[in-house]
């Protein structure tokens, strides 16, 4: 919830917040029974634990996304540094030998150190998010091709695909998921630092003049995502047993696409990682529905856009019933 001190303005934005909450959740739930009436095969075993890997990934990155939305920013790099992380894990463990879960560190840490430079241009050189992350996507995508000579890197040890083994009906991406997003909402909502996120969307320059130190907690979103990013860079490559230099794009887009349906608001200061997390859910499941039904890709384009415009014209007028 945004930070501010008026008894009105409080009452308005716990009310707003309320609705975002409540919209994605609405959507889910009328998207599964849609679906469900669709294709006999939606609610199968075999289809919902697809839907749930599939949705991994990308939610991961979300909620990279989510935290630097949070602070009024945004990150276009999410999806190359993913292409980048994964190859350069591929290319230890393919062509020096290294371990698979030492290859996991390493892909976490290139995300890790690409989140950090684009943190570090937005703080430090005052360059606009957009600008910055625009020239990291660039740089990641660019490395990953070079690094891999611009083809896949294949057939991993066991212990790198391990953390893409089911456990029942359950994949282990679907454990790191959760993992992540139980981590990421605590940090959230019980810590001063998530508190601190939360002000700086709703008001920097009043956080700044109370003494945080705005810089340092933006850098940590920005790192943030570059984690998640890293992350969702090993889970990719240890699902497909493959890190494709060219894997993730347009990624970010439905990074970004998951927060806002989730009612994370885009001038910041508003959401959580659970609607975020409805919202990568409804992107997977709508995706997946329009696959079994067989509508060509370039519908499925137009669909997705669709829904994206409804969400946040449902969101916006959200806004004026909350005023």
């Amino acid at each position: 919830m945004r930070f501010v001190s008026r008894g009105n303005a409080v009452t308005t934005l716990g009310r707003l917040g309320e609705y975002r909450e409540l919209l994605p959740f609405s959507a889910l739930l009328f998207l599964i029974v849609v679906s469900s009436i669709l294709s006999p095969h939606f609610l199968s075993a075999t289809n919902i634990r697809n839907i749930l890997a599939q949705v991994s990934v990308i939610a991961v990155l979300s909620a990279g996304e989510t935290y630097v939305i949070l602070t009024g920013g945004i990150d276009l790099s999410p999806g190359a540094v993913l292409a980048f992380s994964g190859v350069v894990a591929a290319g230890f463990m393919k062509w020096w030998g290294v371990s698979g879960y030492l290859a996991i560190g390493i892909g976490i840490l290139v995300g890790i150190l690409c989140g950090a430079v684009n943190g570090l241009l937005v703080t430090k050189v005052r360059i606009p998010s957009f600008v910055a992350t625009l020239a990291m996507m660039a740089v990641a995508r660019g490395g990953a091709l070079i690094w891999s000579g611009g083809v896949p890197i294949s057939l991993f040890p066991p212990e790198f695909r391990s953390i893409a083994t089911y456990f029942g009906p359950f994949s282990g991406l679907t454990f790191l998921m959760l993992a992540v997003y139980i981590g990421g909402q605590l940090v959230l909502s019980r810590t001063r630092i998530g508190r601190y996120i939360y002000a700086i969307g709703g008001n920097e320059d009043a956080v700044r003049y109370s003494g945080v130190k705005a810089d340092l907690v933006k850098l940590y979103a920005f790192t943030f995502s570059g984690f998640c990013a890293g992350l969702g860079g090993v889970m990719a490559a240890a699902r497909l047993d493959s890190a494709y230099p060219i894997a993730g794009e347009g990624y970010e887009l439905d990074a970004i696409a998951s927060s806002v349906l989730g009612g994370v608001s885009f001038v910041g200061g508003i959401g959580s990682l659970t609607g975020t997390f409805m919202g990568a859910l409804i992107m997977t499941i709508l995706g997946n529905v329009l696959n079994l039904l067989r509508v060509p890709p370039f519908y499925q384009y137009v669909a997705r856009g669709t829904v994206l415009a409804i969400a946040a014209i449902s969101l916006s007028r959200g806004v004026r019933y909350a005023k």
